[in-house]
Parts: structure tokens; C-alpha cells; sequence
């Protein structure tokens, strides 16, 4: 039993309806800050567990939980009068797979016949007139949450509890630490679930004996006479001990080891490795049909991380994974092929791109790639010195900034400029194209035909020189091309400044044409490198408008 489709209304960051149709294995969710991966993990869990933050949500309710849009919409037309409708939360998790009959109906949002489970939390009817009362004195100030429940039901509609829903999942954060009295209750949990009632048993007689070595120790029973002997005033016995009134209380006490050394003053990435691997193995998992894992990178290196997705990867072959990240090491490592772009509350996948893109990407590092959906908008160009003088064109445009300091990235695509846009078009991602004509304006206008003129888009702009330089150098028996960035950056500046930057001697243009052409990156570098001013290209300074 897998879950092919997410359906999350109006929790925390998802404003409305966002729609998620997943894979039956791997699963990678890539995307910005607060574009939403941390929640969709949370919402499957939360459906198919009831927990959330390792809570029973039941018993902890709070308007927080709710998108801040949808409750301010509600607020302001309940003080103007308007009508106005309770808002709610809604997570549906439609299957696939066997045993799924009996969850089987049309009790989703979609009215489809389908399978899946269903959790909302809304109001519950029976609050109705005191509700109504409220808002006729004006008392409602905030979602008025003490009136709302939380129903959880199948697409049968019956109702259904998590014993009850026959698909499990895990949930692994192994950057998350939380501490109790110097233990880590994360590691003790884990450790505590693979242990077997008669070895709680045996821990917990231990436990009592340490306690008795502990107070029929000399050197304590006189420090607890000492205290005895300043307390007068309470009439009553004063002593130190070790805790053990609650039934678990070994769990609070006992530190976890690593080679002699207490859990928690262990490097983070050590400690990511040993969580993941306990959470894996521990039965609970292994019974689990998903696993979701959040940002994995956090705290490791190249060496360790990969063997934190070796793990992860290697033994889950019948599991459903649904992992969030920032790291392209990550994307590669688990295949480009299952990656699940994330932007403005919209998910595309590689499957959503043409055969042929979805092909080159999938070859690709994956770098370039994960750039382009990470940043706010992009500048496309083609090479390495294109780069460097389209960031120099920038910051003498913007006092010396970076673009990456506004979220905007210069990223060189290669001859793989249409490949790109397919995937801006696709997430909505403002671009722009930074490229030379190479002589020939008319096959510039055809191969960005679906960007330009009457299909051109309002975030998608194609920059290019719509003039056409023409002269007789040759560079061996080849006509020199007067319609790169390099001649074109000549064109507009004198002769003596590139001398100046460069620190060449050159007396003539050719001469320094055949020298930026030989010597393309150096001298980008020393462009972008140098306090004397330069004039860039009108097409340049276009793309940075």
C-alpha cells in the first residue's frame, strides 16, 4: 500500500488547496525556503499518525496550526459583517495497492471514487449557538479553536483511528536534538522501542540497585547528614537521591554512550548517523510503509551523508521514501529522476518536462538544476567569462551587490539555454537569457520563437545584440567572430582601458581581439576583478534591468 496523491488545505504554509501526486518509491522534495517540504512531511505523518512534533495533536489544537491568511480572511469579514465560513484543515492521502477495499468511497474532496484517508480539523457543529453568540457580542478576536475537533475518517467515511489506518510511517529528523537531564530523549526513544519487556525489566532492577549503592554510600549519607543539620527550619528530611518514583524513570537518567564518550557531546554529524541508523531498524520502521526524512545534510559532510543515503537507500527497496533537501548531493545520490520541484506552493516533476529534457537532466550533474530552483530569478548564460562579466555588469549597477545577495543567480547553462526555460515556464521562475547573436539575429529570433514577439512572457526575457558586426580579421583561415561578448565589450570601450585592466601592450584591436579570444576566462576574471569602469553591452545592461 503506497500513497500515490497528497491533498493539504489551508495547513500552516499552504494557503488553499496544494495537490501532490507522489511516486511508489523514492521521492526527493526540493525547494526554496518556506516553500512548503517541511509541511507536506508533517501533514503525511500527521494523517496517518495523529502526531505532529511527536504530540498527539488532538490534545494540543492551536490556530498556528492554521495558514495565517486563511484565519486573517476569516477575522476581518466577521468585523465587517460579511458572510463568512469557519476555516479548516484538510488532509487527504489517496492509495494505491492491496488491502484497500475497505477504504474505498467518495468521501473526499474530489467526490471521485477512490481510496484513502482523510483528516480534518474544523469546527465542531454542536458549539453552534454558542459560537453564534460570540460573534454577536463581538467577542471573537481569534480563530475560536476550543469549538473545533478533529475527525479523521476513510473515504468509506467511516471513522478510523491510527491503530486502526493499516498504513504506517516513520518520520526521521536526525538534525533535531532535544535533551533531558544530558540524555537525548530522541536516542532513548529509540533505543527504549527495540527493547524487550524483560529487558526493562532487567534495566529498571539495575537502575534500583545503583540507587542503593548510591545511598548507602559513606561519603553521601554525610553529606546528607550535613544538609539534614542546616535544614531545622522545614521539620521534615532533607536528602539527596537518585529518582525513582516513575516507572521509567531510567529513561531520564541514563546517558547514551559512543565509544566512551556521552551522546551528546558527540559531533552532529556522528549523532545524525546513529539516529538514522536506530530509526531505521527499530521495529516501528520496519513495520512503516513510508519513510520520511527530513533534510538529511544538515550537520554532515560529503563522506558521511553519503553513507547516511546508502543507508537510507539501500535496504528500503519495498518502502515508500519522501525526502526534503537543499543538497544536490542528495538529488544525485537518489536519482534526478525522482525529484519533486517545489515553488510557490506549485510541484512539478522532471516527468511533467518533455521526454528529451527530462532526459538531459536526468544526466546531468544536477547542480545547475537545483540552482535554478532555489534562487528567486536567474540569469542565464552561456559560459564561465559570460558569468563573471554579467555579476561585474551587475554590482556596478547595484553599489557593489553581488546578485546572489538579492537571490538572484548567474548560472552558466551551456548551449542548454531552452532546457532551462522549459523548467522556469514550468515553476513560474522569472529568467532571463543572456546570449550572443554569433552573427545571425533572424536564427537568435527562431530558436527563442516560443519567448519572443507575440509568445513572448511576462517572466521570461531573451537579451541578445540585435546588431551584426562584420570585419576581415582571420584566426587561421577562420573569419574571426566580431558578434561575442568579447568584441562586443571592445566596441564600446577604448583600446587603452583593456590594456590597463589586462596588463598588455597591445597597439592595435585585432591584436587585443586575438588576445581576449585566446585568453576568454583571465581576462573575464580581470573584468570583474577590476576598480576601473567599464561599459557593458546595451543587451547586458538590459537583463540586469
Amino acid at each position: 500500500m503506497k500513497i500515490k496523491k497528497v491533498k493539504i488545505q489551508n495547513f500552516k504554509s499552504f494557503y488553499g488547496e496544494f495537490v501532490l501526486e507522489l511516486s511508489e518509491g523514492m521521492n526527493i522534495l526540493v525547494g526554496n525556503n518556506e516553500a512548503g517540504k517541511s509541511t507536506i512531511l508533517e501533514a503525511i505523518h500527521l494523517a496517518l499518525t495523529g502526531l505532529l512534533n511527536g504530540r498527539q495533536i488532538k490534545n494540543e489544537l492551536t490556530q498556528y496550526y492554521f495558514n495565517n491568511t486563511v484565519v486573517s480572511e476569516y477575522l476581518t469579514k466577521l468585523e465587517q459583517g460579511q458572510s463568512h465560513e469557519l476555516p479548516h484543515i484538510l488532509i487527504e492521502l489517496y492509495l494505491s495497492g492491496d488491502d484497500i477495499a475497505l477504504l474505498e468511497g467518495n468521501g473526499n474532496s474530489d467526490r471521485a471514487k477512490e481510496s484513502g484517508i482523510a483528516l480534518k480539523i474544523c469546527f465542531d457543529e454542536k458549539y453552534q449557538a454558542e459560537y453564534e453568540q460570540l460573534v454577536i457580542k463581538g467577542d471573537v478576536k481569534t480563530l475560536p479553536i476550543e469549538y473545533y475537533d478533529l475527525v479523521w475518517s476513510t473515504f468509506a467515511r467511516d471513522i478510523i483511528t491510527p491503530k486502526s489506518i493499516p498504513l504506517k510511517s516513520a518520520m526521521i529528523d536526525s538534525s533535531s536534538n532535544r535533551y533531558q537531564n544530558g540524555s537525548d530523549v530522541y536516542i532513548s526513544r529509540i533505543v527504549r522501542d527495540n527493547l524487550e519487556p524483560e529487558d526493562i525489566v532487567d534495566i529498571s532492577q539495575a537502575h534500583r540497585k545503583m540507587r542503593d549503592n548510591f545511598m548507602g554510600s559513606e561519603s553521601i549519607q554525610a553529606i546528607n547528614t550535613k544538609i539534614q543539620e542546616t535544614a531545622v527550619l522545614t521539620g521534615k528530611k532533607v536528602e539527596l537521591s537518585v529518582e525513582l518514583l516513575s516507572k521509567n524513570a531510567w529513561e531520564n537518567s541514563l546517558v547514551t554512550y559512543l565509544d566512551d564518550v556521552p551522546f551528546h557531546f558527540v559531533g552532529k554529524g556522528e549523532q545524525c548517523i546513529v539516529k538514522t541508523e536506530l530509526a531505521l531498524s527499530h521495529r516501528r520502521t520496519r513495520e512503516a510503509a513510508v519513510i520520511l526524512v527530513e533534510e538529511p545534510e544538515n550537520h554532515l559532510s560529503h563522506t558521511k551523508l553519503n553513507q547516511f543515503i546508502s543507508k537510507i537507500a539501500g535496504n528500503q527497496q519495498d518502502k515508500q521514501i519522501i525526502i526534503s533537501t537543499h543538497s544536490s548531493f542528495v538529488a544525485n545520490k537518489l536519482g534526478l529522476g525522482n525529484l519533486i520541484l517545489l515553488n510557490d506552493k506549485k510541484a512539478i516533476k522532471l516527468n511533467d518536462l518533455k521526454k528529451d529534457t527530462r532526459g538531459f537532466f536526468q544526466k546531468v550533474a544536477g547542480y545547475d538544476t537545483l540552482r535554478l530552483i532555489l534562487c528567486k530569478k536567474a540569469i542565464l548564460v552561456e559560459g564561465d567569462s559570460d558569468e563573471l562579466v554579467v555579476q561585474k555588469a551587475y554590482m556596478v549597477s547595484n553599489k557593489g551587490k553581488l546578485p546572489i545577495q538579492d537571490e538572484i543567480d548567474v548560472i552558466s547553462v551551456g548551449t542548454s539555454f531552452l532546457r532551462f526555460l522549459e523548467i522556469g515556464v514550468l515553476l513560474n521562475k522569472p529568467l532571463t537569457v543572456v546570449t550572443d547573436n554569433d552573427g545571425d539575429v533572424e536564427a537568435v529570433k527562431r530558436k527563442y520563437s516560443d519567448y519572443l514577439g507575440d509568445n513572448a512572457k511576462e517572466d521570461i526575457k531573451i537579451c541578445f545584440d540585435p546588431t551584426v558586426d562584420e570585419g576581415d580579421l582571420l584566426i587561421g583561415k577562420n573569419p574571426f567572430n566580431y558578434n561575442t561578448l568579447e568584441p562586443k565589450l571592445l566596441k564600446i570601450n577604448e583600446l587603452s582601458k583593456f590594456n590597463t585592466i589586462f596588463g598588455t601592450e597591445h597597439a592595435d584591436i585585432e591584436e587585443m581581439q586575438k588576445y581576449m579570444k585566446s585568453h576568454k576566462t583571465e581576462c573575464a576574471l580581470k573584468i570583474f576583478e577590476t576598480a576601473e569602469s567599464v561599459v557593458f553591452p546595451e543587451y547586458i545592461a538590459d537583463a540586469i534591468r
